[in-house]
């Protein structure tokens, strides 16, 4: 049997960044708070727990006086820098950078309209934590299209400012754009901003191509993952055989016997890989589990 681990797959430099700035606050012996799941990964974020970091939501948050919170990858609004000057909290900001960087281009959009008559347009998925705090850049005004059909409903008698959140598909965005550019009013002005991380995107082309090559493919990543759904989905166009997991123990041997058809598990090739919030050592841990089954038998 052959068993391979996606190089191409992992933390992205986002969450690598903001794991290591938990791990160093925590290594100083300080009480730490996190501002939601610092990773959509449920065994990364026990695994931190173990250390200290403690978890808390946003009525936690607005409870807490004299503390040290970090923000993670995802970003917030400004209402929870507001918050956190208010109760004399020290922020520990690991707001990846390139969603920083979208923060203040959509803030900018928006002081600039001042009649605020211009419809600020945002491509992601409605509640996720980075599209929260989008959207609060715009003190909640912002239009959230979470699929390319719901272009249908936005005023092309408007103008319109279209964003994407930095991990949607680029074909999605690209669609939706090109939807606008044929209905938009000749009195109106349309804008976009493609968004979307390219350490993201570039990953699609690569994991079908991982996908491809192999019998069975375990996509390792938690529940809450919208990058792993993406990125799961683009392996599926390519290999039916694919399966969603998010611990080792979600691992059955019926995986492998239903691929490999008459043939015995020595024969059958295995790709692991994952999203961009799926720590190495999971996959690792999910290769030894494949590995212990295949040797159960």
């Amino acid at each position: 049997m052959t068993i391979e681990i996606d190089s191409g797959s992992g933390f992205c430099h986002g969450v690598t960044r903001a794991i290591g700035k938990a791990e160093e606050e925590l290594a100083r012996g300080q009480q730490l708070y996190c501002l939601g799941d610092i990773v959509h990964n449920g065994r990364e974020v026990q695994r931190l727990d173990a250390l200290g970091l403690r978890t808390i939501n946003h009525e936690q948050f607005a409870q807490l006086r004299d503390a040290n919170v970090l923000l993670r990858a995802h970003g917030e609004p400004p209402t929870t820098y507001e918050q956190a000057r208010r109760n004399n909290i020290n922020i520990i900001d690991a707001t990846c950078p390139v969603v920083l960087h979208l923060q203040e281009r959509i803030k900018r959009e928006y002081d600039s309209d001042v009649q605020h008559t211009r419809q600020i347009v945002i491509f992601g998925k409605r509640g996720h934590a980075e599209v929260l705090g989008l959207v609060g850049q715009t003190e909640g005004t912002a239009i959230v299209l979470e699929h390319p059909d719901d272009v249908a409903r936005l005023d092309f008698n408007r103008d319109i400012a279209l964003y994407s959140q930095t991990t949607k598909s680029l074909g999605d965005f690209r669609k939706i754009v090109d939807y606008i550019q044929q209905h938009i009013s000749p009195t109106a002005h349309f804008t976009y901003a493609d968004t979307i991380c390219r350490q993201v995107a570039n990953r699609m082309p690569h994991i079908r191509e991982f996908a491809a090559r192999h019998d069975v493919v375990l996509f390792v990543c938690g529940q809450k993952s919208s990058n792993g759904r993406v990125l799961f989905d683009e392996c599926l166009k390519v290999n039916l055989r694919s399966y969603m997991i998010d611990s080792p123990e979600s691992i059955d041997e019926s995986m492998f016997r239903a691929s490999a058809a008459a043939t015995s598990l020595q024969d059958v090739s295995i790709g692991i890989c994952g999203a961009t919030s799926t720590p190495k050592w999971l996959m690792e841990q999910c290769k030894a589990r494949v590995e212990q089954l295949c040797t159960a038998h």
